[in-house]
């Protein structure tokens, strides 16, 4: 594994990141994404980079001007465990931070992963209700899910 490259995506990427995420979302981990809405939210999503290879990618999604959530993170197997996961969402946060925002959510299977990085478990109650209907409901697991809810102070 050489050095990873992050970076922001082109439309160009949008093909690579749909194959890097298909077994996640067949396996009902992710939250399917068209190629349209990744168009459109194109300049969310911060790529991991090894060469020409995109090795993962996360998006970092504006719910109000003071909450974000990151989303759709995924990591290629042979690439998880060298800190690359925790790289992507240190630059989402930082974005987050500079644009103004005071918090980012994460739903996740992958607590503890998000609590080493500073979240922290929140009732699912609390999160936005336009956030449940939005992606939520597209899920292969609504009404029934074992995601934790966690936040980060920015």
């Amino acid at each position: 594994m050489s050095d990873i490259i992050y970076k922001k995506p082109t439309l160009r990427d949008i093909p690579a990141m749909q194959m890097l995420v298909a077994p996640e979302i067949e396996s009902g981990v992710i939250l399917p994404r068209s190629n349209d809405e990744i168009a459109t939210n194109i300049r969310s999503y911060f790529l991991a980079m090894d060469g020409e290879k995109l090795v993962g990618f996360v998006a970092l999604h504006i719910h109000s001007p003071s909450l974000a959530e990151l989303r759709s993170m995924i990591i290629d197997k042979p690439y998880r465990g060298h800190n690359i996961g925790s790289a992507l969402v240190e630059k989402a946060c930082e974005e987050g931070q500079r644009l103004g925002l005071k918090e980012v959510l994460a739903l996740t299977y992958q607590q503890h992963f998000f609590e080493r990085l500073g979240f922290v478990e929140i009732p699912k109650e609390s999160i936005p209700e336009h956030k449940i209907w939005a992606d939520c409901i597209k899920c292969k697991h609504f009404p029934i899910c074992n995601e934790v809810s966690l936040i980060k102070t920015l």
